[in-house]
């Protein structure tokens, strides 16, 4: 199982966006996928840096820590429910709904584990997503 850290990031917000896929093993970590919007926001980047992180990890698996309560709860507590209304919630429309149904199709699907950080706190491989994300955002590749 691959152990990744994502994370997403825009500036302003909504503008210029990027995400970063960080793979750690017993030898150090590195950024293996990164990606960038001209258009966007956090929140589309932080869910896009998960739907890459699963991609990546294909049949292996992997564990993605993440600083973003709001996927993770989109994971485990919301999506079932507005997938078994027909992709609809009780008030209001489903924002960024395409990345919600592709990233909730991966996590259904893969054997993937999510394990929430607290971000900005000097956790060492959350500070290098952070890092890459805004790298990528600037036009970074690798």
């Amino acid at each position: 199982m691959k152990i990744l850290w994502t994370d997403g990031s825009a500036s302003p917000n909504p503008g210029p966006g990027g995400f970063a896929v960080i793979e750690v093993k017993d030898d150090g970590a590195r950024p293996v996928v990164l990606g960038r919007e001209k258009q966007t926001t956090n929140i589309r980047m932080e869910g896009s840096a998960m739907i890459a992180a699963i991609k990546y990890a294909g049949e292996e698996g992997c564990e993605i820590h993440s600083d973003s309560e709001f996927w993770i709860n989109v994971l485990t507590k919301w999506a079932p429910a507005w997938e078994s209304k027909g992709w609809k919630k009780s008030k209001g429309e489903i924002q960024n709904l395409d990345i919600v149904k592709e990233l909730y199709e991966l996590y259904s699907s893969n054997e993937v584990k999510i394990v929430w950080v607290r971000g900005h706190v000097g956790t060492q491989y959350n500070e290098m997503a952070d890092e890459w994300a805004n790298k990528a955002r600037e036009g970074a590749e690798i």
